[in-house]
This record gives C-alpha cells, structure tokens and sequence, in this order.
C-alpha cells in the first residue's frame, strides 16, 4: 500500500480555490432548461426556442457589405482603442440629438462598448465596491443582479412593474436605509416585464438623484423596439440626467446586430471617464470594421430599423393572439422584444420552472420562467418573440395541446 507522500502527482486531490465573488454568485436557474433544450435538438426534435431574447433576423445588406470592405483593409485589424474610433462616437452623439434633442460631448460623454451588458458591467466595477449598494428593478434581468455582487456591492431589488410606486419605493429607501443607495438602475422597457414609461417618470428620477446623491444606470436596450406609435423616451432627455447619470444603448435589437457586440455608454462624463479606465485596462476596444459597419448603420439604416420594429409587432400580435385565445392573462407590450405572461390555471402551482420544462419537454416549445428573474418573477413567464409570425402561431398551438386546452378557431 502507498504512502500519501507516493500518490503520483496526477492522481493527487487539488481544489480550486475560487474567489468569493464567484461564491457569491447563485446557481443557474436556466441550467436545467438548456440542457434538455439541448438534448432534444440533438435528438432531431424541432424546439420553437422563446426563451431567449436573440434575434434572428439578418441585419441591412448595407451594413454587411461595409464589414465585408472593412475587413480587406489590412489596416482596420490592428488594435482598436478601447473607448472606439472618433467618428463613432460623433455618430451616437448625433443619434442623440436627432432622436432625442439631447447633446452630448463625443470625446466626453461617449464610449463605444462589447455590447451594453459589457459596458454595464464595467461600470458596476468603475462605480461600487464593498459596503456600496444598489437598487435594481424586479423582477430583474440577470446581469443586473450579478453585475453589482461582481463589484462585491449589496443588490437592493424593487419592483419595477408599477413605475411611480416605483419611484416612491426609491425614495423610501434612500431616506431610510443608511448608507444610502450609491447607485440606482432603471431598465424601460423593461426586460423581462415589458413594463414603459413616459419622460416625467425620468424628470421625478432626476430629482430624486440630486436631492438623495445617488448616480443613475439606465439600460436602454429595447429603445428601437416600440409599438402602436408608443416611442420610448431616453434617461437623458430629463433635465439635469447629465449631471447624475448614464444611459447604455446597443446594436443588438433594431439593427439585428447581437452577435457583433456592440454597444454604448452616454452621458455623465465622469461616470463614462471612470469606465473608459476600467476599458484601458481590459480591453483593447471592438474589432475596427464592426465599428465602421455601426457607423454606415447608424447614418442610412434608420428605415431598416422601422422594419425591424414593424415585424416585431406582427410577432407580438401572432402570440398574444394565441396566448389569449389560450386563455393567458397578460398585457400586450408596448415595447420590447418579449411577452411577459401569467402562467395560466391550474399550473401555476407547479412553479415557473418546472412549468417551463413541461412545455419544453411535452410541448417543444423553450421559454423563460419567470423565477429565473427573481423572485418577484414566479408565477409568470417570459416569451420572446424573435422567431417568425408562422413559428408563433405554432408555438401557441403546442402550449395548448401540451396544456391540453382547446384552441378556439381564429376569427374570420
């Protein structure tokens, strides 16, 4: 018998010692669901993925062509610089002022991001550390949540959904939790509720800001997604948004670009300044002709991006039509790129989890449950309505034979 000083080096027990902000984090609720999602396509079954928010639709020729001329240039695959090229920046300050009338510095008040969930996380990092806090819409996109617990700050998650309950439930909170919030961060349209709001919303927030001392992170991803002539209104119209707060917007939604990782950061130029020193030193910025491709996007693409939203409401139209018809309770969204549903009876009491592997498993159809966004999540369930009106119809019509409801004929 060996000796432990004779147990060969690749047979010895080693432990990785991972650090605590690894520890801190939660196991993953969408685990399970991924897994089986996988095992099905593996074993030829056609899954109607809804669970996740990636859109499949091809961005404008135009822009493809322009990454296609950029890349024979041998000069645009060195290192980019972190922040992005000038003439990137001078267009998302342009956008601003088109879209929104407001006007931002391009060298100041603007950083090119891998994407917004990038750029957020980094400034958690910029932004907090031990003892600071955050409040966090409920229920909560996931990198909302685990982006403030990286930079080791506490996570203080409100409800979202009732926006001026909202605001009070904000101001509450600062005037009696000490210390008091470092940082507050919205998301409208909301991911997963679909919930909007209007300017004033960001007027009141803007106060608020000012008199409690705290900065704001707002995530406007689903900006360019909008329906029923509802146009979401930007952080940074609000009077004062530029003295105590950021906004975060990207490619990846109207101009069908999730897959080139690309995103921005606007507004208070000593939050974007914090992050662009946490950019130095991670990263060495966004492959060059990406960002020359958003430049042609942002200047000529603007009809494409109507189009983008146009058959998004098409989308939303064919499921929500299904759904109700199904009997589900939910609202028809505003904006966005999903359907936030309640689950229906008598299977809410099985969980949103093990609800969503039933229609998975049984159904064919993959989508979100709701617990995967927080607590403030169960009960209800998230569908996202990246794949075609055909594909919609369908999904509906398996949930229902899984559920084994009775789907009336659509109308005439």
């Amino acid at each position: 018998m060996r000796s432990e000083s004779e147990v060969p080096f690749e047979d010895a027990p080693f432990t990785i010692p991972v650090s605590d902000r690894v520890k801190r984090l939660p196991p993953y609720l969408f685990g399970k669901i991924n897994k089986l999602k996988y095992e099905k396509r593996v074993a030829g079954v056609d899954v109607i993925d809804l669970g996740m928010g990636n859109p499949t639709d091809a961005p404008d020729p135009l822009i493809c062509e322009k990454l296609g001329e950029a890349i024979k240039d041998p000069r645009n695959h060195r290192y980019s610089v972190s922040s992005g090229i000038a003439n990137l920046r001078r267009e998302v300050a342009k956008r601003y002022w088109k879209r929104y009338g407001v006007r931002l510095e391009p060298d100041g008040e603007v950083i090119a991001c891998i994407g917004s969930k990038e750029g957020f996380s980094h400034m958690c990092l910029a932004l907090m550390g031990p003892g600071d806090s955050a409040v966090v819409p409920a229920p909560s996109f996931p990198i909302h949540v685990y982006a403030v617990m990286l930079a080791a700050g506490n996570v203080i998650a409100i409800d979202c959904r009732q926006p001026d309950q909202f605001l009070n439930n904000i101001a509450y909170t600062c005037e009696h939790l000490y210390p008091k919030p470092k940082v507050v961060v919205v998301n409208f349209p909301h991911n997963p509720t679909a919930t909007v709001v209007e300017l004033d919303f960001y007027i009141e927030l803007v106060r608020l800001a000012k008199k409690h001392d705290f900065m704001v992170m707002s995530d406007f991803a689903y900006a360019d997604i909008c329906f029923d002539g509802y146009k979401a209104p930007s952080f940074l119209e609000a009077p004062g948004a530029l003295d105590v707060g950021v906004e975060f917007t990207t490619m990846s939604k109207g101009y069908s670009m999730a897959g080139w990782r690309i995103g921005f950061c606007s507004g208070n130029a000593e939050m974007v300044r914090a992050l662009a020193t946490i950019k130095g030193y991670y990263d060495y910025g966004i492959f060059q002709p990406v960002q020359i491709a958003a430049i042609v996007a942002m200047r000529h693409a603007d009809a494409a991006v109507e189009s983008v939203a146009a058959e998004y409401q098409l989308r939303r139209d064919a499921l929500c039509d299904g759904l109700k018809r199904l009997g589900w309770e939910l609202e028809i969204p505003r904006a966005g790129m999903f359907v936030w549903a309640k689950i229906p009876e008598p299977w809410s009491e099985m969980g949103s989890i093990d609800f969503a592997m039933k229609l998975l498993d049984e159904g064919g159809v993959a989508i979100s449950p709701g617990r995967g966004f927080g607590e403030e999540g169960e009960g209800w369930v998230r569908l996202a309505i990246v794949e075609n009106v055909q594909r919609l119809r369908q999904a509906a019509r398996q949930i229902g034979r899984c559920l084994a409801i009775d789907e009336p004929p659509a109308p005439e």
